[in-house]
């Protein structure tokens, strides 16, 4: 499958939904099929999204929900303009593991930040670069946390009534903008879930590209 021009993929979910593996797993499976993908992570993939990425998951430091949302929203903004928009204009097929609504879930409905105004101003920074196609990969709070086998980052450590807001923030988002946000079930086997992303991602291309 060839392209005209790039399409911007999000993966987005609450903790243990499965999302970075799936984006791993599609990135693969769309070179596969002859797609030219790159990979992200927001934040992460810049020299300064690194640096943030280190304050903002492992640092002992307290932040406030409006720090927080500031240093993301900072990083994607460096992140849109070193890497999303040269990516776009070049063709590629981006897939980035969390952007825009993340930020409105976690620091908006999970830290009480105003969720209108944090959505206009997050748009605004990036200067509207949103994704075309958003895969929320949806699991229940008590159930994503139980596949976490690891040592957990500052945002995994928040209390659990913390993630539960931000999982009905997701499905709030998803609900607002249905065209562009499909939720998946990952509560499924993950080959299951993989299927599933597939059909919806390469339905979503062929549309693209037709």
């Amino acid at each position: 499958m060839s392209l005209r021009k790039g399409f911007f993929i999000t993966l987005e979910g609450p903790e243990g939904s499965g999302k970075s593996s799936q984006g791993q797993w599609l990135a693969q499976r769309l070179r596969r099929a002859g797609v030219p993908t790159v990979s992200m992570r927001d934040p992460g993939s810049t020299a300064l999204g690194r640096q943030l990425r280190r304050i903002l998951l492992h640092s002992a430091a307290e932040l406030s929900p409006l720090m927080e949302a500031l240093m993301f929203i900072g990083g994607r903004v460096q992140l849109v303009e070193e890497r999303i928009r040269p990516a776009l204009a070049d063709g590629w097929v981006v897939l980035c593991d969390r952007f825009h609504d993340a930020t409105v879930a976690y620091q908006g409905f999970g830290g009480g930040l105003n969720v209108r105004w944090l959505d206009v101003f997050g748009r605004q920074a990036i200067h509207g670069i949103m994704p075309s196609l958003t895969i929320l990969l949806d699991v229940p709070t008590e159930r994503g946390f139980a596949r976490l086998h690891r040592t957990r980052d500052r945002m995994e450590r928040k209390v659990r009534a913390f993630h539960r807001r931000v999982r009905r923030g997701y499905l709030a988002l998803a609900r607002r903008e249905s065209q562009r946000i499909v939720v998946i079930d990952s509560t499924r086997p993950a080959a299951e879930v993989q299927a599933e992303v597939t059909r919806v991602v390469l339905a979503r291309l062929r549309i693209h590209h037709g």
